[in-house]
């Protein structure tokens, strides 16, 4: 996978005209440059996506307000703290590039020739992700904690490579590329289980899957319970076929899996939800149910 980090100056300028303001002098810039070409600043919005596409080769309409931000000191200023920047992103993807590679090709199985991604100023807080192949970030990273920064990246792209599902299918999509990075990638980062990682409004329905993941991962059945132990996600072990197909499918074709089959999951996990509730209103609860 040949993962690319670049600064565009039409991408970090357009970026810096079209987000929140990260600073007074920036603020005062813009502000000067709306008031004197408001026209050419409203149509300015549509370069984003020409940018992107074809960053080498992209020539705006009218370069006018471009050029004035190129000419300022405090565009200078912003440019060589982006520099500085994208070598501190390029160090933290280099030096974790093995375990890396591991994620795409043992746990996504999925091939990504190329990716870009354009760094623009952290001040501006910002992962966007428009287009096929393509994203966009600016956000800090934690020196005490870099492997969340990496997780970040990892997210972005992996959520850029899959495809689109409707949009109802769309939690099990966010749910399963969790489990492939926040959880298992982080994990393997870590050392250390990192399954209770994650958005919580997705938890419920991850651990619904995760016998299934396990299944995906190839996890052998007589190391099922040592892994949920580890994770601390308990099932029951007999009330699941093991399905050896799932270690052959890539994550696409599991997420399309649970989605096929997300009546029975999700039925049958309410249904347990249902029945533990039903023992725990009674006055004498069996241990065991519980």
């Amino acid at each position: 996978m040949n993962t690319n980090f670049i600064v565009n100056e039409y991408a970090l300028v357009w970026y810096l005209l079209f987000q929140a303001s990260i600073s007074e002098p920036i603020y005062k810039i813009k502000q000067r440059l709306w008031d004197a070409f408001k026209d050419k600043y409203n149509n300015m919005f549509n370069d984003k996506l020409l940018i992107l596409e074809d960053y080498k080769n992209f020539i705006p309409n009218d370069d006018t307000i471009y050029n004035i931000f190129f000419e300022s000191k405090e565009y200078q200023k912003i440019k060589k703290q982006v520099e500085k920047y994208r070598l501190e992103v390029m160090r933290i993807w280099d030096k974790n590039k093995k375990v890396t590679q591991d994620l795409y090709s043992n746990i996504i199985r999925e091939k990504v020739d190329e990716f870009t991604f354009f760094v623009v100023s952290k001040e501006l807080n910002i992962i966007d992700n428009p287009i096929k192949e393509k994203a966009i970030i600016g956000v800090e990273i934690d020196k005490k904690d870099p492997t969340e920064y990496l997780l970040r990246l990892n997210m972005t792209l992996a959520m850029n490579s899959i495809k689109k599902y409707r949009e109802e299918d769309n939690d099990f999509k966010n749910a399963i590329v969790e489990l492939a990075i926040l959880n298992e990638y982080a994990s393997n980062l870590n050392d250390r289980s990192c399954y209770l990682n994650g958005t919580p409004s997705l938890m419920e329905l991850k651990r619904w899957i995760y016998p299934y993941w396990l299944m995906y991962l190839g996890i052998p059945k007589d190391e099922l319970l040592s892994r949920m132990m580890r994770d601390k996600i308990a099932f029951e072990l007999d009330n699941y076929a093991y399905e050896k197909e799932l270690v052959k499918m890539n994550i696409e074709e599991f997420i399309d899996f649970c989605i096929r089959n997300k009546r029975y999951i999700i039925r049958e996990q309410k249904e347990k939800k249902e029945e533990i509730n039903k023992f725990q209103q009674m006055d004498d609860v069996p241990e065991e149910i519980i």
